[in-house]
């Protein structure tokens, strides 16, 4: 019989290099949950009558100047609704600058939300890899049972 020494793409795996990566990568997740509760969006209109910060946990503050009162309901209502897209607008690049600087611009999980088609692209990308790992596996598996004689 002879010793199974053969494994591949496996046998050739940094596992020091491994580790280290996790750790790096839930040192970031850690540090992004920490960060995230400290970006605030912010939007105003031109003429500085309605304020909105917008944060992670929802509508943080909605400032109406007394001046916005002399404004029809309806024109308050679209510029509270401009000025809140604004704050959800600059919260949104806000979050993104921060996961690129984190995780760097191709793994910034952020890119995953933008482009779909980029995502399912890497999953099939991802599945075909998992398929060719497993058919090797179990090609070596075969092989080790034909040796066995089970």
């Amino acid at each position: 019989m002879t010793p199974v020494t053969d494994f591949g793409d496996f046998g050739n795996i940094d596992i020091d290099k491994l580790l280290h990566s996790l750790e790096d990568q839930v040192s970031k997740s850690e540090q992004v949950q920490k960060s995230m509760g400290r970006l605030v969006g912010r939007g105003e209109d031109d003429d500085g009558l309605v304020v909105v910060e917008y944060a992670h946990d929802g509508l943080r503050t909605l400032d109406i100047r007394p001046k916005a009162m002399r404004l029809s309901s309806g024109e308050l209502s679209e510029r509270i609704k401009a000025v809140l897209q604004d704050a959800i607008e600059d919260l949104q690049r806000q979050i993104d600058e921060f996961m690129t600087e984190t995780y760097g611009k191709e793994a910034n999980p952020m890119r995953m939300i933008d482009n779909p088609a980029a995502l399912l692209k890497d999953v099939r990308r991802a599945e075909g890899s998992y398929e060719r790992a497993f058919e090797d596996v179990m090609g070596e598996l075969t092989r080790i049972r034909r040796e066995l004689d089970l």
